[in-house]
């Protein structure tokens, strides 16, 4: 069932980004008096109970995600295979360097925003139509939202709305990228341009 790499993939990311997607759901109830608007996506990190959850989660998300981008790598699509893996090895970073150590977790967690808009952008190739315009859409919303809360530009959203405008993208990105991978046919649906 799973014998094609782009479906070993495809799998993969999706189950990243539902696993993601649900615990830091939970990190936000189990923190006590967190707002979604004013506090960062990264403060569930830094403390306790909420710490466990969203550590080991975001690093899931990303282990798993690397394994997925080796997939695509060996599939012939090295450019996307290898954007995600280095978005991939910045949700690893913002899972072992939390909010409290500073610019390494700054560091991380650029690379793994900007270069997950970026994968987002350039899988379009891989992708047929409809879903390749909506990871053009999903990448470029990522990465000017990324640019505008780096500016602390918050759009009336404060800096955790404005932090999710930059995260939702890409991660629905993975989740959606991840099921068109994973429905594809081996005989029919060859990749639309191999990278």
């Amino acid at each position: 069932m799973f014998a094609d790499p782009l479906r070993r993939a495809g799998a993969l990311f999706f189950v990243a980004a539902a696993q993601f997607i649900v615990l830091l759901s939970v990190a936000q109830f189990i923190y006590p008096g967190y707002s979604v608007a004013t506090q960062p996506i990264s403060d569930l990190g830094v403390m306790q109970p909420s710490s466990f959850v969203f550590n080991s989660s975001v690093f899931a998300l990303g282990a798993l995600a690397i394994i997925g981008a080796f997939f695509i790598y060996i599939s012939r699509s090295r450019l996307i295979g290898g954007l995600t893996a280095l978005s991939a090895w910045g949700a690893m970073g913002v899972g072992i360097f939390p909010e409290n150590t500073g610019d390494l977790h700054i560091a991380v967690s650029f690379v793994a925003f900007f270069f997950g808009g970026v994968a987002a952008i350039a899988s379009y190739r891989m992708l047929r139509p409809p879903m390749s315009y909506f990871a053009i859409v999903l990448g470029a919303v990522t990465v000017a939202a990324l640019v505008l809360y780096a500016s602390g530009t918050y759009l009336g959203l404060g800096q955790g709305g404005m932090e999710r405008l930059v995260a939702y993208p890409v991660l629905i990105w993975v989740l959606a990228f991840g099921a068109h991978l994973m429905g594809r046919r081996l005989e029919r649906e060859p990749l639309a341009v191999p990278l």
